[in-house]
């Protein structure tokens, strides 16, 4: 499991259930009004915030915040089908997670949906708790991801505050050298080694050289091809 990966779990874990509820939110496109109206009725219930719209564009031409949320979205659609708007959505770079929700859903419609990253397919009528089941599934996946984004930048931005040496030997010690291999091949003594070691653990706050090596992973940081042991 990467360092990132435990991070978010970690954080996630120490939320208590329901403590952000208030705060995500539904986004419900869906072309009958009977439909958006009981869904709205559905989220608001369980204290989920929603937002309603009768159209993909309209969806689409709305600014969205930047708390947890989720897509419930009808397959069928005017102007663009659910599939086709999935496709859009993900070419955009807009990644939200999806439930989507059918009257006239078949097999290959739901394989399609769940390959390309939605979370449940549901065809109408659906059961109230099936849909809110999904929804929270929908939601800890979105949070999860904002959680790992957020420890991302947390991390890129401490390595950022290293000096041009401290990167340089926290790659090479995150790689698997000795330091008296780095002193040897950086043309330092070992005790600059180890003391440059020790100031780039502490400004990435790591409490351990396999969590150092866990955030190195997590950045995608590694010495120059040639410099590996």
């Amino acid at each position: 499991m990467g360092y990132v990966q435990q991070r978010t779990e970690s954080r996630l874990r120490s939320n208590v259930d329901g403590g952000s509820t208030g705060m995500n939110c539904v986004f419900v496109v869906d072309d009958e009004p009977s439909m958006r109206a009981s869904l709205s009725s559905l989220f608001r219930s369980v204290n989920l915030r929603v937002e309603l719209f009768a159209s993909a564009q309209e969806f689409l031409n709305h600014k969205r915040g930047d708390s947890p949320s989720c897509l419930v979205l009808d397959i069928r659609l005017p102007g663009v089908s659910g599939l086709d708007f999935q496709a859009q959505l993900q070419k955009a770079g807009i990644r939200i997670p999806i439930v989507f929700m059918t009257g006239h859903g078949d097999i290959p419609m739901s394989v399609r949906a769940m390959k390309a990253g939605a979370i449940d397919f549901l065809a109408k009528p659906f059961r109230d708790q099936d849909m809110l089941d999904a929804v929270a599934a929908a939601l800890r996946r979105d949070e999860a991801a904002r959680e790992a984004e957020r420890s991302t930048r947390e991390l890129r931005h401490s390595f950022e505050q290293l000096t041009a040496r401290e990167q340089e030997v926290m790659k090479l010690v995150t790689s698997g050298l000795l330091n008296k291999q780095i002193a040897s091949k950086l043309g330092l003594s070992e005790i600059t080694i180890k003391i440059h070691r020790s100031r780039a653990m502490k400004k990435m706050k790591a409490g351990s050289l396999p969590e150092l090596v866990r955030m190195s992973e997590s950045l995608g940081v590694h010495p120059p091809k040639g410099d590996e042991p």
